[in-house]
């Protein structure tokens, strides 16, 4: 049984979608908010996870659909929409919580993993906000959460992942600003190491560099699942109702402080610059 830390009821009435929905932080805030009333539209690219989820939420009381859909798809995020609305007739909330990337230094980058990246996290969220905004919320308003990372200073050695997210904090910024005539709120999350079923497609060779960024992390220790579906909730909810465009770092001070990239002895830099110095 999941237990909230919102009030009960707090989302009764509502239906909210929560894409990647069917592991990780997507599951924990499914979870979240069908506890607090809402009716949750899970969606993502494979529905043998959601499955299980949707009867993980039903077992506990909670009430659940989902929806295969791949964020790479225009016509699917379309129809995505066009389904829930035509069963639910409203989307009060959206998660844009999918996405995907891997590790790769900058250098070995192929533009076809670039753009699958870029396509998936920054193209994907804009459709999806988009078309939550010209279906439903443009008439009646709502809020929206994207998902970002802990991109502040670079990301090395996710530079497709850091240019995708920087790009939605943007957009988020922006559509903050053009859809506040139409009652839409829209924020961001960010969260920093998160002990997440994500970590495991990184596989054990990453282990030991998790061990050493959690010693650099000021918490020392890393985040919750639920810790990031919490703050999520909170954005959702009307204790949020003043704030819009806003990025919710969720890190434990690790973006106020961090050393994940190792840089090797060289002489490769050019000398110093000073004009005073005669040549």
């Amino acid at each position: 049984m999941y237990q909230s830390i919102f009030r009960p009821g707090l989302f009764d009435g509502q239906t909210i979608i929560v894409t990647g929905g069917g592991s990780g932080i997507g599951r924990a805030v499914a979870h979240e908010l069908a506890s607090l009333g809402a009716h949750v539209v899970i969606a993502s690219r494979r529905t043998t996870k959601l499955e299980r989820i949707q009867a993980e939420i039903a077992e506990a009381g909670g009430s659940a659909s989902y929806y295969k859909c791949n964020l790479r798809e225009e016509e699917q995020i379309v129809s995505l929409f066009e389904q829930v609305l035509a069963e639910r007739g409203a989307v009060h909330g959206l998660v844009n919580n999918a996405g995907g990337q891997f590790l790769s230094p900058a250098e070995q980058l192929t533009s076809k993993g670039f753009d699958a990246v870029i396509e998936t996290n920054l193209r994907g969220t804009f459709l999806m906000c988009r078309e939550a905004f010209n279906q439903y919320m443009g008439q009646h308003g709502g809020v929206i959460v994207n998902m970002l990372i802990e991109m502040w200073r670079g990301f090395p050695g996710m530079a497709h992942s850091a240019a995708a997210r920087a790009g939605i904090e943007n957009l988020t910024k922006t559509l903050a600003v053009e859809w506040a005539r139409a009652g839409v709120r829209l924020n961001a999350v960010a969260p920093g190491l998160i002990d997440s079923s994500g970590l495991a497609h990184y596989g054990e060779a990453l282990r030991p560099l998790i061990e050493q960024t959690i010693q650099d992390i000021p918490a020392k220790r890393m985040g919750t699942e639920s810790e990031v579906a919490s703050a999520i909730v909170f954005l959702l909810s009307p204790a949020a109702a003043y704030i819009s465009g806003e990025s919710l770092k969720i890190d434990g001070a690790s973006s106020l402080w961090r050393k994940t990239w190792q840089i090797e002895d060289h002489g490769r830099w050019e000398r110093p610059y000073d004009g005073f110095t005669a040549r």
